[in-house]
């Protein structure tokens, strides 16, 4: 973005400090004053800590204006341009619709249970064979990091894809209403932070928020083989465009082949083109058949939509291989965790070809609430024990599943259980277990941080 500080204050409603130079120009937005660039506007956020506390170190880092609160309006800084505003953080969103506005793309705007991330980065790989693409990076996916999104956009922008995230009612409405898609897809629905909300159903009532800020002729993409989705009443008379595998869906596969590092496919709608993607798994079909809605509904050539998904640009550690230090391939999916995505990765893995040995590791899902230790023990039934040899789990919530596993494997011999502390622990036994030509696999909740283990089964310091 390039924007003037003059500019800035009206879309903002700010006051600039008396002798602001009004023609400073910025030309990126950053609320980290660590990570931000040389020509930036800082904006402080309250968080553990006052972001405005650490204006100073983004002064340091390059930033030329900042947003400041009004009640924070004694502590600004002298002789350095700000923007005073009554909440810097509403600031930040109605920035980020003013220049939405301004560089006016089509948006695209993904969410669900599991697979939005992959599924956006689909969509983009798709997309971007034919126009210019702006999509989300890493996890900016929430109040935060969606308008830190738009503001990331070249002004040469034709389509934002932008991933959203949701962990209460109410938060997807927002965000929604501030980007107001051409296009919004829900992925599925799972069991993804059940417990605040207690039941599927009302967390597809959630996701499907994300339909409340659509354009007048915008369309709603959906898994048709969810009956929450694809059964319930909206508010508005939707265009609907829905895949699954299903033959009563718009887009469904006719066929799919697996192997160890990608999926191929056929579709209903393009009978002559066989689409392959990266990835492993034909859960990872549906969504690729969601970024193929949309390629289809912007009228991305068939050649492109086939190109596109060969060859995206996939966020890292999402059911992602990496070569482990010890001769073995690691799947890494670290990010997040939930039974639906368990099972999956798990009925995936447990298919490769190999020369060694499978070894699971398994840290806690988060966020299941009252139904995390039926959860966690439901997942025994996943296990096949001539497919994986080695279970290791981690943290408190995964006591449950080693208590199930206990009937398929030997305590301390094929089965281990860690506490969430021991991770050191963990990848010290771990690599004496692995030897070239395993297969490992890693899947947790992001806050478990095995992230840990997957930079010690990967550093050279380890070798």
């Amino acid at each position: 973005m390039k924007m003037r500080l003059d500019e800035i204050a009206r879309a903002v409603e700010g006051k600039l400090q008396p002798g602001t130079a009004t023609s400073l120009e910025v030309t990126s937005v950053a609320f980290d004053s660590r990570a931000l660039k040389a020509g930036a506007l800082f904006v402080p956020l309250e968080g553990e800590r006052d972001g405005h506390d650490y204006i100073e170190s983004a002064i340091d880092h390059g930033a030329v204006a900042a947003l400041w609160a009004d009640e924070r309006v004694a502590d600004a800084p002298a002789d350095f341009p700000v923007i005073i505003v009554a909440n810097p953080l509403a600031s930040l969103q109605h920035l980020a619709k003013y220049y939405l506005a301004k560089i006016n793309p089509k948006v695209v705007a993904v969410t669900g249970s599991n697979g939005k991330t992959t599924t956006k980065d689909l969509i983009a790989g798709v997309v971007q064979t034919t126009f210019n693409v702006t999509k989300t990076q890493d996890n900016f996916n929430n109040e935060i990091g969606v308008p830190i999104t738009i503001l990331s956009m070249n002004s040469n922008t034709e389509v934002l894809v932008v991933e959203m995230g949701m962990d209460r009612p109410g938060q997807l409405h927002r965000l929604s209403e501030l980007v107001n898609p051409d296009i919004a897809v829900i992925t599925m629905i799972g069991e993804a932070h059940i417990e605040f909300f207690g039941t599927r159903a009302k967390i597809a009532e959630a996701k499907l928020e994300i339909t409340d800020g659509l354009t007048d002729d915008g369309v709603f993409v959906y898994d048709g083989d969810e009956p929450l989705l694809a059964d319930h009443p909206l508010d508005k008379d939707l265009r609907r465009f829905s895949f699954g595998r299903q033959g009563t869906n718009d887009i469904y596969p006719t066929q799919i082949e697996e192997s160890d590092w990608e999926t191929r496919f056929q579709t209903n709608r393009w009978q002559d083109f066989e689409f392959t993607i990266p990835l492993i798994g034909d859960y990872n079909v549906n969504n690729a058949l969601a970024a193929l809605s949309v390629g289809e509904l912007l009228k991305v050539t068939p050649a492109n939509l086939r190109s596109g998904l060969a060859h995206p640009n996939l966020t890292a550690n999402r059911a992602e291989w990496v070569k482990g230090n010890q001769g073995e391939l690691i799947l890494s999916d670290v990010y997040n965790s939930n039974p639906t995505a368990v099972r999956a990765v798990l009925q995936a893995f447990s298919n490769t070809e190999l020369t060694g040995k499978r070894i699971v590791v398994l840290g806690d899902m988060l966020e299941l609430g009252d139904h995390s230790e039926q959860m966690h023990a439901g997942l025994a039934d996943a296990f096949d024990s001539q497919a994986i040899e080695l279970v290791f789990l981690v943290g408190t919530q995964m006591t449950a599943l080693f208590t199930a596993l206990m009937k398929r494997y030997q305590p301390e011999q094929t089965l281990f259980h860690y506490s969430a502390d021991q991770l050191s622990e963990l990848a010290q036994d771990l690599r004496q277990h692995i030897a070239p030509g395993d297969e490992v696999l890693l899947k947790a909740s992001h806050g478990m941080h095995l992230e840990k283990i997957l930079t010690t089964l990967t550093s050279s310091d380890n070798e």
